[in-house]
């Protein structure tokens, strides 16, 4: 046990966020994302949704301050790329973990599968909002 640190974070979670160097990604997704083909390193925070899911990685790993969008969220192939629910929740939940404001980039779809692949780790909820899926990109700490 560690103090400080969430219980839902394993011993896995917490070496991938560590292991991460700036402008690395992790990507947090819905229950529907095909996490297994898309990374090698799938990690599961089962009975959380991806808004909380966020608040735990965020509360320990830094946004990027180097890129004006340090967060990617998924939206469909076609059609608006909307700020969707689940986007609204976890951008609330980044610029409290970050005080400030934090600006996110719409990927579509397939874009974001390859953009995924190239992530630290893929980390599974059990999210069931239709595109709540994001890539986060690590800054420094100051």
């Amino acid at each position: 046990m560690l103090k400080g640190i969430h219980p839902a974070v394993s011993p896995d979670l917490l070496g991938v966020l560590a292991r991460m160097g700036h402008g690395d990604t992790i990507a947090v997704v819905d229950r529907n994302y095909p996490a297994y083909s898309t990374n090698d390193t799938v990690l599961r925070l089962d009975m959380l949704d991806t808004t909380t899911a966020a608040e735990i990685v965020l509360g320990l790993l830094p946004l990027d301050t180097f890129v004006e969008r340090p967060v990617e969220r998924m939206v469909p192939d076609v059609g608006p790329d909307d700020v969707l629910p689940a986007h609204a929740a976890l951008l609330a939940v980044a610029e409290t973990a970050e005080g400030r404001t934090v600006r996110s980039r719409a990927v579509a779809r397939t874009d974001f599968y390859a953009r995924a692949r190239a992530a630290a780790a893929c980390v599974v909820t059990s999210d069931d909002r239709p595109f709540a899926c994001f890539l986060l990109t690590k800054g420094v700490l100051r």
